[in-house]
């Protein structure tokens, strides 16, 4: 199986991201306690250094779900000053997702795998995507939880939408063996600082 991951064959890489989506995600849901609480301060620290450098209005965050950082406190106390907010909404299955606008105390409802969505279907098109990462490689592409529902929404975003991933350092891989679909992100950002590709 190694060789045909090597060889980049399209079937074996599915299966090698899937076993090693487990193993990112058991890595993700271990970090806890005193380790998570700083890490997540340093990631919201490099964010707002990014955010200081941009002129642009509208952010699109996430609801965090198996162990992904948790920005939402930032995003109440930090970004919604600042930003018009969204939050990713599936409308269909295997389709892109929309963002439906967000603010502290939204009345909310349950979507796609039981995820919060904001009730209102007010939706914005966002300048930034925050994308949570199962995990990345040193060519800032992203392992993701394997729906596919960022991959489709970023191949119909502008090419001007700053795409940044958020994750934790324990979750660097050398490569995720990128397919044809796979689209890059422009920063990623960790506890140790961002990395940026754009």
């Amino acid at each position: 199986m190694n060789d045909l991951v090597e060889n980049r064959d399209a079937r074996a890489v599915y299966r090698w991201r899937r076993m090693l989506r487990r193993r990112m995600v058991a890595r993700r849901k271990a970090i806890t306690g005193n380790a998570r609480t700083k890490a997540t301060a340093r990631i919201e620290s490099a964010l707002k250094e990014v955010f200081s450098m941009t002129d642009c209005r509208t952010v699109a965050l996430y609801w965090p779900i198996r162990g992904e950082v948790d920005l939402r406190p930032f995003a109440r106390s930090d970004l919604v000053h600042r930003f018009a907010l969204g939050l990713p909404y599936v409308p269909v299955r295997c389709q892109p997702v929309l963002f439906r606008q967000w603010h502290p105390g939204a009345a909310m409802e349950q979507g796609f795998w039981n995820i919060p969505v904001p009730r209102d279907e007010t939706c914005l098109r966002p300048d930034i995507l925050l994308i949570p990462l199962v995990g990345f490689d040193e060519k800032g592409y992203r392992l993701g939880n394997g729906g596919g529902y960022y991959d489709r929404t970023l191949a119909r975003m502008d090419r001007s939408t700053l795409k940044i991933g958020i994750g934790f350092e324990e979750t660097h891989l050398p490569t995720i063996h990128p397919q044809w679909h796979d689209i890059p992100m422009d920063i990623v950002i960790t506890e140790q600082g961002a990395r940026v590709w754009s």
